[in-house]
């Protein structure tokens, strides 16, 4: 887009503030210049910033509207169409764009990577799931993120930097002299996806990880990738029951067409084409974010209740075991994540509404599992001493306790009037990187530390 198209656009948006405003009713002419002058003073500091046209436009909006009601009812009536870009009109032969050939592309090169793996990797045997867990993971994820630098239109320096940190990560992982199937490599194996999930955001943001608007479409992005991802494992697998029992029946052997070229191929194919699906579904027809969370806010606030008070009657608290405490972390963390979907799916300038408490109930009830959680793993750690696994949940609780901590310290100040949604925002987004490097510690620096066992 050149300068004169650039600045049309800039004319266009002040236009329609203006005419909101005076079509509402929501300042007289004299006062409309000042704001006006207000507004493009925010918006030229926030270009200085660095942030693009749309954003910077945004953002100014809601700084001047936490002064001016109409401004900032305008900012959010028009949020999404001004956040997000618009759906590519160019189409090619057949009349797919350039994008689909893209992701298409993409996702054929994740799943040859991932079946040439075979070809460098130790022979397919349950001992051998860890390695090409991990190492599909890289290669999946090597490629959404280059699927977002060809997007956003990324710069050479920053893809190379992204493009690094996949490369030093297959190295260090494959240097590991790890035992196979031993408890650091499965560690490794598991939270190494996690913290390259933030290389991924870093490709996504297009260098604007800084704004936590930018930061919340990525949160977005992320729900509607694992709901599209989920969708289209189950359609896969369906498919692939069907179509391998129909094989059995006519004599042909199918187990190993499955093991060698249908699992690794189509998983790591389905994270780049869920990716593209999420991406594009969100820009054209809304996210499922509000839905969502307004479904399973209330289940799991119930489920987490019946599970505390289960183990009051009972008083189990401390006698829990690890299989246990493994699905009571898996639990918490499902719940973080649905706190910060549904953070994603509020208005930040709509006032507290009885959802709001309801997602306060559900982070302090979390925040009690995790304290129950914490003292088991406390005892078992006093009890038998340190381990990998034992360590690893250890610090995954710690994170967890902060994180949720912080999150009904600032939704309690925003439902007593004492501080802004924008806070928790701030706060619930921020707080990503502390996952990401949580999980490369485990990944990088657990397999030395514990010997490779």
């Amino acid at each position: 887009m050149n300068r004169e198209t650039t600045e049309g656009h800039e004319t266009a948006r002040f236009a329609a503030w203006r005419s909101h405003l005076l079509r509402d009713g929501g300042a007289p002419e004299t006062d409309l210049e000042e704001l006006e002058e207000a507004l493009s003073s925010a918006f030229g500091s926030l270009r200085e910033a660095g942030l693009d046209p749309d954003e910077a436009f945004l953002v100014a909006l809601k700084r001047v509207g936490e002064q001016h009601p109409p401004t900032r009812e305008f900012a959010h009536q028009h949020a999404v169409r001004i956040l997000e870009p618009p759906a590519q009109a160019e189409t090619g032969r057949w009349g797919v764009g350039a994008e689909t050939w893209v992701a298409l592309g993409l996702a054929a090169l994740a799943a040859i990577l991932a079946k040439a793996l075979q070809f460098l990797g130790p022979p397919l045997t349950e001992d051998a799931i860890a390695f090409y867990a991990r190492n599909e993971s890289i290669v999946a994820l090597g490629c959404v993120a280059g699927y977002f630098a060809w997007k956003r239109g990324s710069s050479t320096a920053r893809s190379v930097r992204v493009a690094a940190a996949f490369v030093a990560a297959a190295a260090l992982i494959n240097l590991f002299p790890f035992v196979t199937a031993g408890s650091t490599e499965v560690l490794a194996s598991v939270h190494l996806p996690i913290a390259l999930w933030l290389a991924v955001g870093i490709a996504y943001t297009a260098g604007r990880w800084s704004v936590s608007a930018v930061r919340m479409r990525f949160v977005r992005f992320s729900g509607e990738l694992f709901i599209h991802g989920v969708l289209i494992a189950l359609g896969g697998l369906v498919l692939s029951a069907i179509t391998l029992t129909l094989f059995g029946r006519i004599g042909v052997e199918t187990d190993r067409l499955w093991g060698a070229w249908v699992l690794p191929c189509g998983a790591a194919g389905t994270i780049v084409i869920a990716s593209w699906l999420a991406e594009s579904r969100t820009r054209v027809s809304g996210s499922l974010a509000p839905l969502l969370a307004r479904i399973f806010t209330p289940l799991f606030a119930f489920a987490l209740l019946a599970l505390l008070l289960t183990m009051a009657w009972t008083g189990t608290g401390l006698r829990i075991e690890r299989e246990v405490l493994i699905v009571l972390d898996g639990l918490l963390a499902v719940v973080v994540g649905l706190v910060l979907y549904a953070v994603s799916a509020r208005a930040p300038d709509s006032a507290p509404a009885a959802f709001d408490t309801l997602q306060l109930l559900l982070v302090v009830l979390a925040l009690a599992v995790d304290l129950l959680a914490l003292g088991a793993i406390g005892a078992r750690i006093a009890e038998f001493g340190f381990t990998p696994n034992r360590t690893a949940a250890l610090g995954l609780n710690l994170v967890l306790l902060a994180s949720l901590a912080g999150s009904a310290w600032f939704y309690l100040r925003f439902l007593r009037g004492l501080g802004s949604f924008a806070a928790l925002e701030r706060w619930q987004t921020g707080f990503l990187p502390v996952y990401a490097g949580w999980a490369a510690t485990v990944a990088v620096l657990f397999p030395p530390l514990f010997g490779y066992l």
